[in-house]
């Protein structure tokens, strides 16, 4: 209950707060990438399986087509889309998806089908989760596009290491929920700090 009445305030209040910026970051997205639309909208899967619309503001090239996995310095990610994406800017409008219900501000982050919604035996569990803004996994690939450039093929690792991985992490966070660890993760991401959880740095 405490986390719902979290979620529902504070993402208010950062809609309202950081308003002035989401105007600006709208405006420079339409003048520096006029091929398309501000916001990015795609379906994602959310708590127990259902598809709700995240949205972000938008970072790639409109006529782009290529694999759901991001890696850092392809062609498709504009030099300003570089920048939202290296800060998190792109994120912020997940605050309204936060607001209506469909995210918290921690969780598993929400992803296309094709992922969570294929997930077997105990590892469906994290489906039970509300996707999040940030989370533990989030925190420990906060450098996820660039770790997978690093590799020769990056829809293989994220497949076979990196998603497992995110797994284990979302199936520990739901077994040993704190709401101070969820505030202190919001700081962390934030702030671009590392905290411990469940034995190791992330």
């Amino acid at each position: 209950m405490l986390k719902f009445f979290f979620d529902k305030i504070m993402s208010l209040l950062g809609l309202l707060i950081l308003s002035p910026i989401l105007i600006v970051v709208a405006i420079l997205i339409k003048i520096r990438m006029p091929d398309g639309p501000v916001i990015f909208r795609q379906k994602r899967v959310g708590q127990y399986g259902r598809l709700f619309t995240v949205y972000k503001f938008r970072t790639m090239s409109a006529d782009h087509a290529g694999s759901s996995v991001s890696v850092a310095g392809e062609s498709r990610i504009t030099p300003l889309g570089a920048k939202l994406r290296r800060y998190k800017i792109d994120e912020l409008l997940e605050l309204w998806n936060v607001l209506k219900g469909d995210m918290s501000f921690v969780g598993p982050r929400p992803d296309v089908p094709g992922y969570a919604d294929k997930l077997q035996g105990d590892d469906r569990e994290i489906l039970k989760l509300k996707p999040g803004i940030t989370g533990p996994a989030s925190l420990k690939y906060r450098n996820e596009e660039e770790l997978l450039a690093q590799v020769a093929n990056p829809q293989e690792y994220n497949d076979n290491v990196i998603y497992p991985d995110k797994v284990r992490i979302n199936r520990y966070y739901l077994h040993h929920y704190s709401f101070l660890k969820d505030i202190q993760m919001i700081f962390c991401t934030v702030l671009g700090r590392k905290m411990m959880y469940d034995g190791e740095m992330i």
